[in-house]
């Protein structure tokens, strides 16, 4: 017998979606203030009501580092259970390319800039990295894993942007 739960009582993970912008041998980090600690992540953040999981990573590394992208590839999921705020995480990784840069637009609070860096000195940063999901999805860009975007699909409408 199968008991109906009240919808707060379902479990949802927070849901986001993070960047390997490659540039040669470096990689686009965001420097950032969390919980009175400096780390650092890739763009990355959650997905917002209807948005697609590209939408968001177009948008989330716009904002945190005045980068505009275009999503080539997906990498893949990662779930993990966050020692920030003690909650599931469903994260959702691309790899992009860097079109364009505006060093005068605002970023994200608590950012506090962006920066280029390569595998070996991202790694060197250690428990200043916000999550090991940072390792895990360059090294599937270095592994050669660039699955087709079309594996992932949107039901929801395209935005009117006239």
């Amino acid at each position: 017998m199968s008991v109906t739960s009240p919808a707060s009582s379902v479990w949802r993970p927070h849901v986001t979606v993070a960047c390997v912008v490659a540039r040669g041998e470096h990689y686009l980090m965001v420097e950032e203030e969390v919980g009175g600690r400096l780390v650092y992540n890739q763009p990355a953040g959650h997905l917002d009501d209807r948005e697609t999981l590209l939408q968001a990573a177009v948008r989330e590394t716009l904002e945190e580092t005045g980068w505009t992208i275009e999503v080539e590839h997906f990498l893949g999921v990662h779930q993990w259970h966050s020692t920030e705020h003690g909650e599931g995480v469903v994260r959702f990784s691309f790899a992009a390319r860097a079109l364009a840069h505006d060093p005068h637009r605002p970023l994200d609070e608590g950012i506090r800039r962006a920066v280029w860096l390569t595998r070996a000195e991202i790694a060197a940063l250690g428990d200043r990295l916000r999550s090991p999901m940072v390792l895990l999805s360059i090294d599937a860009w270095l592994a050669g894993r660039r699955l087709p975007l079309d594996v992932l699909s949107s039901l929801l409408a395209e935005p009117d942007l006239s």
